[in-house]
């Protein structure tokens, strides 16, 4: 069981890594073909041609830098079947603006294990809402 925790992790980390460079390609590459995305403040893609749509819109607006917290007893896999929960913390900046702000995600995996190799079969995420200071 650790080994296919292990796998997930390691699509998890290429995740960070398609996001925080910008690569739309290397991230609707880990999604397996009917992957559902329910990114918070825009409409769910489905299918891997709109969730990569979708980066390549995101990644034109923003870019990312976030370290996400992988915690392995956050991953549950059951046969063929997985889901993990993570958080990630970092900045945005905001390409129109210049703007960088804070940014912190709460999210909610859930992998399909096809052909022997994990895929993403649904990814939601939120962001929390912030505390007054």
């Amino acid at each position: 069981m650790l080994a296919e925790k292990q796998k997930i992790a390691e699509i998890l980390h290429n995740y960070q890594t398609a996001t925080n460079t910008g690569d739309a390609n290397l991230a609707a590459s880990l999604y397996k073909e009917d992957s559902i995305l329910i990114p918070a403040n825009f409409p769910q893609a489905t299918g891997k041609p709109a969730i990569h749509t979708f980066y390549t819109y995101a990644f034109s607006m923003l870019q990312l830098k976030l370290e996400f917290d992988i915690d392995m007893d956050q991953i549950v896999v059951a046969g063929n079947s997985a889901y993990a929960t993570t958080t990630s913390t970092g900045t945005r900046l905001i390409r129109e603006s210049g703007e960088i702000v804070p940014e912190i995600n709460r999210e909610l995996w859930v992998f399909e294990k096809i052909d022997g190799d994990w895929k993403i079969a649904r990814y939601m995420f939120n962001i929390p809402p912030q505390e007054d200071s």
